[in-house]
């Protein structure tokens, strides 16, 4: 399991600069992505013994950075904890995204494990030899070339929002303005202004209820009658009654289909989601938040061989192995189901995806991990059975 370098100084590697390479390197396993999955992933794979390159294309946990400042985890706090170890919470309520970021890093430190963070994957093909794959990426001070025995893809599924459109294909005017974004970072720079907020899940419902709390003038433009029904309980009967007490406005059953500096044109749509002609009416906003959801960039997987399968671009692997249709590459995490238009894979139920692989490639089961993998794993092989 000998991993081959030569020793060099790189201010870009996070957890010290004593060995590096840059020249070709040979490794076990070439991790890709460092949220959640891909540090119990790492930590797996270093209790095992494996050599491995662990690259993250931006900063460890990078997707729950943007995730709106204080806004708290669905999942408890024993359900996203990772590698065994326990996260507390200031009021042992559900995490921050704050809390969550903090315990990650943490979880770094404790385990010392060595990422290359601002390396982005530019090419994985297959080679000859024992290495079975060629691993080319590009950073601030160049770029490497890797070979690795096992590729594992660890990369999540909420790499950019999805497009506004029309009818699935034609993109919104106006969507690039200042004025609107498809992140909520926080309420407070919208407080006394007309807010728009398209969507009708939970980010868009939890966003206006802030947003609302601060004092903005908030509307909610949804192509469908009501509020998605997986909205969290918590937060719905909270957001219907302020709706139904006219304090945020409901738009039901529109789609905006221009936006300008300073109006939103706003088309009505029939139950099957066409617009209606003739229809369309506009109203004045200051800002336009589109909540509509995040999708996967599968164009990694998909030049390097992984196929991609239906509407959701979800990557072919098996589910006992989370082996990919091709030999020696993994997906693990949320990536696992690409773009999810309906969420089946979470943080919590991803921990056994981990032993999976570990299984997969010989080795014993890790220790340093959260128990809801056996737990999910046993319930799985019990469902199997009966």
């Amino acid at each position: 399991m000998a991993a081959h370098c030569v020793k060099t100084e790189n201010p870009w590697r996070l957890g010290g600069a004593d060995v590096d390479c840059l020249d070709m390197k040979t490794t076990d396993v070439l991790l890709i992505g460092a949220g959640p999955i891909g540090l119990e992933m790492a930590v797996a794979l270093q209790e095992a013994g494996y050599e491995y390159v662990h690259l993250e294309a931006r900063q460890v946990a990078h997707t729950i950075s943007w995730f709106p400042k204080q806004a708290r985890f669905f999942s408890s706090p024993e359900r996203i904890a990772i590698c065994g170890v326990p996260l507390r919470t200031l009021d042992q309520s559900k995490a921050t995204r704050e809390e969550y970021i903090s315990y990650l890093l943490g979880i770094v430190q404790q385990f010392g494990l060595q990422i290359r963070t601002y390396e982005r994957v530019t090419r994985v093909s297959p080679c000859e030899g024992e290495y079975r794959y060629e691993v080319e990426t590009s950073c601030p001070y160049g770029g490497e070339t890797y070979r690795a025995r096992h590729v594992i893809f660890t990369i999540g599924d909420m790499h950019g929002p999805r497009p506004l459109t029309l009818d699935g294909e034609t993109p919104v005017e106006g969507t690039n303005l200042p004025h609107v974004s498809s992140y909520f970072d926080e309420p407070h720079p919208y407080f006394g202004r007309k807010l728009l907020i398209v969507g009708g899940r939970n980010s868009a419902a939890e966003a206006a209820v802030r947003c609302y709390r601060a004092g903005a003038q908030v509307a909610l433009s949804y192509r469908r009658s009501e509020l998605d029904s997986s909205i969290k309980y918590w937060l719905k009967p909270e957001i219907e009654w302020l709706i139904r007490h006219d304090e945020i406005k409901f738009f039901p059953q529109t789609v905006p289909s221009r936006i300008s500096r300073t109006h939103v044109t706003l088309s009505p749509v029939g139950d099957d989601l066409a617009i209606i002609p003739d229809s369309d009416f506009d109203e004045a906003f200051d800002f336009i938040l589109l909540l509509i959801g995040y999708r996967m960039d599968g164009s990694l997987l998909a030049r390097t061989g992984v196929e991609l399968e239906g509407a959701s671009q979800t990557p072919n692997h098996d589910p006992t192995t989370m082996e990919t249709n091709l030999s020696g590459v993994y997906m693990a995490g949320t990536a696992a189901a690409g773009t999810q238009l309906r969420f089946k894979l979470f943080i919590e139920n991803c921990h056994a995806h981990v032993v999976r692989i570990m299984r997969h490639l010989g080795s014993k089961d890790p220790t340093h991990i959260n128990p809801l993998a056996y737990t999910d794993l046993k319930r799985r092989s019990l469902i199997a059975e009966s």
